[in-house]
């Protein structure tokens, strides 16, 4: 029997990797885009595919009840991928520019778990992985509204794991550091969408984080490629006993460990330096 996986955030990088990736493993992928030429092209590919975009609750409910008709009504997987960052510091984004972090980072990823969640848990079986970040661990300046985001999907996460317990359906989390996708160029354009450097107090950081998001290629030595997500994600779906974290990078093993033994105020100084 077919087992079907939605992915969300499938335009390129993690999500199109594991769209390519997980049907040379056994499943069968409904990949997602929030544009239709992305859909278009993602089905030229030989893929299934729907519109799904997060920040609209109706192109939600629409692309997971697409899904479901493609598989049959109920899926085994959900891999929630679809996110982006907001960089800027906090006192000068506008608290839209956080609602609309929020919309697509975790408003949406909820209101699709709530679609597919009821078939896997009528059938007793399912996997949701949610691709969070090493900014879901750590804080870090200039990326307030995307640390947020993940912070509280981390909270939702875990809040959801010990809901589904014993439900048969298990539930884990992804968390990447560097990761070589077209990250910081929506990054970019989020930026420039809404904040005004040229009336911030920050304005000489800012030039770096522009010259940072328009920078081609690996930023460090530790930046990986998408197809790094992958191993972690398919132990994900099909382990028996899938782990509840899976750290991607060293970056993101580095500042777990950090964070559980060093005290707030070193680890602040480290984090500074990171940022």
């Amino acid at each position: 029997m077919p087992r079907f996986v939605l992915i969300t955030g499938c335009s390129s990088g993690i999500g199109l990797a594991a769209a390519q990736a997980l049907g040379q493993h056994g499943f069968t992928v409904i990949a997602s885009a929030r544009k239709a030429e992305d859909v278009a092209r993602l089905q030229q590919q030989g893929l299934l595919a729907v519109q799904l975009d997060l920040a609209d609750p109706a192109s939600i409910e629409l692309g997971a009840s697409a899904a479901l008709h493609l598989a049959g009504g109920r899926l085994y997987g959900l891999f929630n991928n679809g996110a982006y960052g907001q960089p800027g510091a906090l006192e000068d984004l506008p608290t839209e520019a956080l609602r609309e972090q929020f919309n697509t980072n975790l408003f949406g990823w909820h209101h699709l778990i709530r679609q597919v969640l009821p078939p896997m848990l009528e059938a007793k079986e399912g996997r949701i992985v949610q691709n969070s970040s090493v900014l879901g661990l750590v804080a870090m300046k200039y990326r307030g509204a995307y640390n947020a985001s993940k912070f509280a999907l981390e909270g939702y996460s875990d809040t959801l794991r010990l809901e589904l317990a014993g439900s048969g359906v298990h539930i884990s989390l992804i968390e990447p550091g560097p990761i070589d996708t077209r990250f910081r160029a929506n990054a970019r354009s989020a930026f420039l969408r809404h904040i005004d450097p040229a009336q911030s107090r920050h304005q000489s950081a800012y030039r770096q984080t522009l010259t940072r998001l328009e920078k081609e290629g690996a930023t460090s030595g530790f930046t990986l490629s998408s197809e790094a997500c992958i191993p972690p994600l398919l132990h994900a779906l099909t382990h028996a006993h899938p782990k509840a974290r899976y750290s991607v990078t060293t970056p993101t093993r580095l500042f777990a460990f950090l964070r559980r033994v060093l005290p707030t105020r070193w680890l602040d100084i480290l984090l500074a330096k990171s940022a």
